[in-house]
């Protein structure tokens, strides 16, 4: 467990293909890609511990959904094992996000398993097809496909300059009469549930509200105005995966779906923020959601641009 210690930031690259665990677009899948410097390919450590064991939780540090095993026992065609997925970490003993940290012994280098809490082994595919990029749990072979080197991403000094959207853009070919007919783009929209930090470390409920389209930008402008805040640089927008699941800072465009999205709103210098960015600890767990706001002790964003 030494290569997961607690609220840092880390990426799995794989032993036999060098690839990384990604977390990817559309919010749900795992996949292995080559991309280093991405926030897709960042994870945070949110260790337990329960009757006794101590469990390591991984978290995209994108959208702060948790590495998880998946209820479909089918793996993808081509695949070995049972699929790999992100989820919320909606139930405090969810045995899907829960994983240990081994070493590998007798090998060259510094690998490690990660081991579910069923037992099976994180496992990469695609050693000769290397279009098979899917990632699962293996519960009968052991293979050099699930070493991992776990690599610690430093923090950034400072949050990240969020991506401003991009405009829209005419894709017509000539003007004039014969300028070619453009269909407008229509953008999903999700529910956003909108939660405001309190100094005593609870959330309350700021209300919902209809958001269309990806952008991280115009949603931190939506939300300013409904707490008030003439400029979004007062606020921190974080997305709260599941009711025990940490913070996680949004600071890139939302997942490819219309999946519903809890976030949580920190503004700069109240006692909520105060809360959830200090070291104290909790005395008194009076609620789920106090429990949580332990768990989000302090935000890090992690440099990926780091050598």
């Amino acid at each position: 467990m030494e290569f997961f210690p607690n609220r840092i930031h880390v990426r799995l690259r794989n032993r036999v293909t060098g690839a990384y665990l990604h977390a990817d677009e559309d919010g749900v899948g795992v996949s292995l890609r080559r991309t280093r410097a991405s926030l897709n390919a960042a994870w945070a450590v949110h260790r337990v511990v329960r009757l006794g064991f101590t469990y390591v939780l991984l978290h995209s540090s994108a959208n702060g959904r948790y590495l998880a095993l998946s209820a479909d026992h089918v793996a993808p065609r081509g695949h070995r094992g049972r699929r790999v997925v992100q989820r919320d970490y909606d139930e405090v003993e969810l045995s899907a996000v829960m994983w240990m940290g081994v070493r590998v012994v007798g090998g060259i280098g510094d690998y490690a398993f990660l081991r579910h809490v069923s037992y099976g082994h994180l496992r990469a595919n695609g050693k000769f097809r290397t279009w098979h990029n899917g990632v699962t749990v293996d519960f009968f072979n052991m293979s050099n496909m699930m070493h991992w080197l776990v690599e610690a991403i430093p923090p950034r000094p400072a949050p990240p300059v969020l991506p401003v959207p991009c405009p829209t853009q005419n894709l017509g070919g000539r003007h004039g009469l014969f300028r070619r007919r453009v269909q407008p783009v229509v953008e999903r929209s999700r529910v956003i549930r909108c939660f405001g930090a309190n100094g005593h470390g609870n959330f309350d409920q700021l209300g919902a509200f209809q958001f269309y389209g990806r952008s991280v930008y115009n949603l931190r402008n939506e939300v300013a105005l409904r707490v008030g805040e003439e400029i979004f640089s007062g606020i921190t927008v974080c997305v709260r995966a599941g009711w025990y699941g940490r913070l996680t800072p949004l600071v890139i465009d939302l997942p490819e779906s219309e999946e519903d999205m809890d976030i949580v709103v920190l503004i700069t210098g109240s006692p909520g923020e105060s809360f959830a960015t200090s070291q104290r600890p909790v005395q008194h767990l009076l609620s789920a959601s106090l429990l949580m706001m332990k768990a989000a002790e302090a935000l890090r964003h992690p440099d990926v641009d780091a050598p």
